[in-house]
């Protein structure tokens, strides 16, 4: 069924999830997982408590000797026959293969799921009554910390906090949107060298919308100011004495749809960097690095010549 069982640690015993194990083996999962923790009404879909149980004395419960036997039976009664458990710990995977015989995983996209029961712990598992540190609960992940980095943030671990993650949390899903359109963009940027004889190589996906949107409507107005996304006079003098020619080429009302989700996206993104910048400067020493970038620019930006490549990378990695 695709579930993995789950076995966390917390400050007064054990917990033992399913979750969909699906995840832990998507492609840069150690990137994506943490995007489903940042909001308890996130993980309905990822993680559901089985059981939680405290112990008197859980420094005993592994051992040089073992495993403690009420959290041996507390295991056995929910693993399924050939089911994976995911662990936090190396030690913890080594003792449980040893003794109960149980595949065990602990990699980096199993920490990444540790990372949000973490920071859920309150809702994940409503039984348990002590606080985690506020610096452990809050720690960075690496998916997080791939978000900021991508976007020109600099953050250190002991920085982290509530606003940070969820800011960031607005970041991934804009990045999000942009990718999902990816493919289309591709097939719009060589539909319009074929057509009109423009080459749309290093175009970011926002002047590629742009010039989508010249083609499905002449006439109108660019709504978003940005620098990037504008086209050169001889190019929209193009793209508009040509508009007619790509009747049956592009889909009209698709491509008005995806420009205006781009559009959305890279104006909330904007403000998300805005209030990034904001919050490090509140928050002490992690100003944006000197060779950050503005606002919607750099290296986070997709063009078309990445796009070849991921798309280049996807079909080699289906064809092994």
């Amino acid at each position: 069924m695709g579930l993995v069982l789950l076995l966390f640690e917390t400050p007064s015993g054990f917990a033992i999830f399913n979750i969909d194990g699906v995840q832990l083996f998507l492609p840069k999962a150690e990137e994506n997982i943490w995007a489903n923790y940042v909001k308890d009404y996130m993980t309905y879909r990822v993680i559901w408590l089985k059981e939680f149980k405290t112990f008197k004395d859980k420094s005993n419960a592994f051992n040089h000797t073992g495993i403690n036997s009420e959290l041996a039976q507390m295991i056995k009664k929910w693993h399924l026959p050939g089911q994976k458990l995911a662990v936090g710990k190396q030690e913890h995977k080594s003792v449980i293969e040893q003794k109960l015989k149980i595949s065990c995983l602990f990699n980096d996209a199993v920490m990444e799921v540790m990372w949000g029961i973490k920071h859920l712990m309150k809702s994940l598992v409503p039984q348990e009554e002590s606080e985690l540190p506020m610096e452990e609960r809050l720690q960075m992940s690496y998916g997080l910390k791939t978000v900021l980095n991508r976007h020109g943030f600099n953050v250190k671990p002991e920085m982290v906090n509530e606003r940070i993650i969820d800011t960031a949390c607005v970041l991934y899903d804009c990045d999000l949107c942009e990718t999902k359109h990816s493919e289309f963009f591709l097939s719009a940027g060589e539909c319009i060298m074929e057509v009109s004889g423009i080459a749309c190589q290093g175009w970011s996906l926002m002047k590629i919308a742009t010039a989508l949107k010249v083609l499905y409507d002449p006439e109108t107005d660019i709504v978003y100011d940005d620098p990037e996304s504008m086209l050169s006079k001889d190019e929209l003098l193009r793209l508009k004495a040509d508009a007619r020619l790509y009747d049956g080429k592009l889909l009209k009302r698709t491509g008005a749809a995806v420009y205006n989700e781009i559009v959305w996206a890279r104006e909330v993104k904007d403000d998300a960097i805005r209030l990034l910048n904001i919050l490090v400067h509140e928050d002490g020493d992690a100003a944006t690095p000197e060779n950050s970038v503005p606002p919607g620019r750099g290296d986070h930006a997709l063009t078309l010549p990445s796009l070849k490549v991921e798309k280049t990378r996807r079909s080699t990695c289906g064809n092994a």
